[in-house]
């Protein structure tokens, strides 16, 4: 791989990871790791509520940490 194709896979990689953070949450705090087809309007209101818990649920554990 060239070195500018490294770089670029390593810029991408930085923000997978930051965007894989909600899904273990969700997934793992959570337990939703398979859905049921109930009309696309009311799952997209369930993965909206449930990454809104997520953003609580990393906020607060960043301010327990910051004290």
């Amino acid at each position: 791989m060239a070195p500018p194709d490294r770089a670029e896979q390593s810029r991408l990689a930085s923000v997978r990871a930051k965007v894989e953070h909600p899904f273990l949450i969700i997934k793992r705090d959570f337990g939703y790791t398979k859905t049921r087809y109930r009309g696309i309007a009311k799952n997209l209101n369930h993965l909206n509520v449930l990454f809104a818990s997520a953003n609580w649920l990393m906020r607060a554990r960043a301010v327990a940490l910051m004290g």
